[in-house]
């Protein structure tokens, strides 16, 4: 097997759903609590596995907010795994899910540095490293009906933008989804061959503009969008 993510880059709305529902599973899970340092303060910060990153691309009439939730990709060469001297990060060959063991992570931060995406995040109160697991204790839990054996942030995802399951399946769902909508892995050019897809936007035609015509006001565009509502 080789189980990862697909995720639908056209329907997350940017609503960090998947983000408080990976904080919250994962702080009772097999890692241990994830530490927040000055929660109610000015700058609260702390341990997350998965972020979500906001862009604006494009120009007006075809921009588009594009939401980017960002988390381990469990890379085939993981040279977070390589640089590890003390074995503590390791890639299972069971299922291709790459973990940290904490009783032999020393807090080096060799692994962070390693990771091109940003997906490991020291745990200042613990000293140890942690990242996303794809939820393994909840995806092989057999007291769970089938149907939630799923990693926390698809289960929660309110728009189905994040699909679960085996890239070594050609008949999955996110086999087909990748082959069907063009899914590409970030960054691929630097041969980390990581396992997560990301399908990208849906191109929707626009009307065409004549240079120097006035754009609609703000109320006219709210007017467009409530009368496309009440027509659904």
């Amino acid at each position: 097997m080789k189980l990862g993510l697909v995720i639908d880059t056209d329907t997350c709305v940017g609503c960090h759903a998947c983000v408080v529902a990976c904080k919250q599973w994962n702080t009772s899970g097999t890692l241990g609590p994830l530490t927040d340092y000055q929660p109610y303060g000015k700058e609260p910060s702390g341990v997350a596995f998965n972020r979500v990153r906001t862009y604006e691309v494009d120009t007006y009439p075809n921009n588009k907010t594009l939401n980017m939730p960002m988390s381990c990709m469990h890379c085939e060469t993981a040279d977070c795994v390589t640089v590890c001297p003390t074995g503590a990060s390791f890639k299972r060959e069971e299922d291709g899910i790459v973990l940290v063991d904490q009783d032999k992570c020393m807090g080096c931060n060799l692994c962070a540095w390693a990771c091109p995406y940003g997906a490991r995040e020291l745990d200042e109160a613990v000293g140890t490293m942690k990242k996303c697991t794809l939820c393994v204790d909840r995806i092989y839990d057999e007291a769970l009906p089938e149907a939630e054996r799923q990693p926390a942030c698809v289960l929660t995802c309110p728009t189905s933008a994040r699909v679960f399951g085996d890239f070594n399946d050609p008949d999955s769902e996110v086999s087909r989804l990748v082959r069907e909508r063009n899914g590409h892995q970030p960054m691929s050019e630097l041969g980390y061959n990581p396992v997560n897809h990301y399908l990208p936007p849906r191109h929707k035609p626009h009307a065409e503009t004549t240079p120097g015509t006035p754009l609609p006001s703000l109320t006219e565009r709210f007017k467009s969008w409530i009368g496309k509502s009440v027509s659904r």
